[in-house]
């Protein structure tokens, strides 16, 4: 007699049938959950997410609180695959105190997320929304922009995702500085990157791209004082987290001049409502690009992280190895 299949429950949309094989394949039953239009797993309340996950042993999840209440209450959820590479809203002490595993999409979204910050670049330098709002209104004036060739492009953080750029960067022949905890002189070497502290990378960049975690130390490490430190008509992009950059502080820079424009993919209204007001004034300006926190949000990003997320809750509910970078909590 065969064992009865895991359960694996999937809060994200997007799955493709490609992931939803292999999990089948593997001796799971999934079931994914519909979500209404324009909300995403992180609007399910504590009760919904324990009916839904009732005898789940994986939960495949996007941007939901995995806290420790939730988990007490779901004892046999053995797993918890996030769909992307951060962790923030994951409880991984008590995941890893109360005998769970908790997994990322190590390498699965790279690629995608670093073309999304590219994008970004070009488009808030070279004025993309500011001349298509003034075409709409009549106005087909050219706006002048910037190049991001033979720039000078500082990188806050340089994990995979960081590295991806500096590949893509090497394109426009930019010069890379690098502000990171654990400095490589072989890397440096290798791809010619300079490592830098915070405040010269701040005061020499023409564009800041942030690609750090969101810890308490670096919560609004991008304050109004490193704001204030940048060049005058610098760009500033953040696909990494809300809550890197103090958002005030920089609707503030923005108004005021003293910065050339923003690329947003984040927000730090995604995790504190009370900065929702501040979103939708920055939203509101000609000179930021944002996005709905899509960096990795292609066809093939997604494919890739769906994938590596199915492969993370097999290999851990078969008691076998799953691929590398992927485990950040192990309770068992």
């Amino acid at each position: 007699m065969s064992p009865a299949p895991h359960k694996i429950v999937v809060t994200q949309r997007f799955f493709d049938d490609r992931s939803h094989a292999f999990l089948r394949a593997h001796g799971c039953e999934v079931e994914q959950v519909p979500l209404p239009p324009g909300k995403g797993d992180g609007d399910l309340d504590f009760e919904t997410l324990c009916h839904l996950l009732d005898g789940a042993a994986g939960w495949i999840v996007g941007h939901a609180r995995v806290t420790r209440a939730l988990l007490e209450a779901l004892p046999g959820l053995r797993v918890i695959a996030r769909r992307g590479v951060g962790y923030d809203r994951v409880d991984v002490a008590a995941a890893r105190e109360l005998g769970r595993v908790v997994t990322i999409a190590a390498g699965g979204n790279d690629d995608a997320v670093a073309d999304h910050t590219i994008g970004l670049m070009i488009a808030v330098a070279r004025r993309f929304r500011e001349s298509q709002l003034a075409m709409l209104a009549g106005d087909w004036s050219i706006l002048n922009g910037h190049d991001l060739c033979e720039r000078t492009v500082g990188l806050v953080g340089l994990g995979r995702i960081g590295k991806s750029v500096v590949r893509r960067l090497s394109g426009f022949d930019a010069k890379v500085l690098v502000h990171t905890r654990n400095p490589d002189p072989d890397y440096a070497a290798a791809t010619g990157v300079e490592y830098v502290d915070l405040p010269e990378l701040l005061r020499r960049s023409d564009f800041v791209s942030l690609h750090a975690p969101l810890t308490p130390a670096t919560r609004f490490m991008i304050n109004a004082p490193a704001l204030a430190a940048m060049k005058k008509e610098a760009f500033l992009i953040n696909t990494a987290r809300g809550g890197l950059v103090d958002d005030a502080a920089l609707l503030t820079a923005l108004r005021t001049g003293h910065l050339g424009g923003a690329g947003l993919d984040v927000f730090v209204s995604e995790g504190d409502a009370s900065f929702a007001p501040v979103s939708e004034a920055l939203l509101a300006l000609p000179q930021v690009v944002a996005t709905p926190h899509a960096g990795a949000s292609s066809h093939e990003g997604l494919a890739r992280t769906n994938l590596v997320a199915a492969r993370s809750v097999v290999a851990i509910l078969n008691g076998l190895t799953p691929p590398p970078g992927t485990v950040v909590a192990d309770g068992r």
